[in-house]
């Protein structure tokens, strides 16, 4: 489970750090008919290199706080990738 905090509408997709206890990301779409969270799924699981299936928002879907599920790798390596300079 990851806890993040996102920011729809922003300029380009990116992890800029942490927010509180949630890792705060900024996703280049709009939050219209799910396209935020679309962008969500797909930067989580090209940053930590698992198919899209195994990312799963399991709350929060509708808030710019929330709970994910990625299947197939650790917490902490997903944290690690997720906050890695590209």
């Amino acid at each position: 489970m990851l806890t993040v905090h996102v920011q729809p509408n922003a300029s380009r997709t990116e992890c800029v750090g942490l927010h509180g206890d949630a890792l705060k990301i900024r996703l280049a779409a709009r939050p219209v008919d799910g396209a935020a969270n679309e962008e969500l799924i797909r930067f989580v699981a090209e940053r930590c290199a698992v198919p899209r299936a195994n990312v799963q928002i399991y709350a929060g879907a509708e808030a710019r706080r929330k709970r994910l599920r990625i299947k197939g790798i650790a917490a902490q390596t997903a944290l690690a990738r997720l906050l890695a300079r590209e």
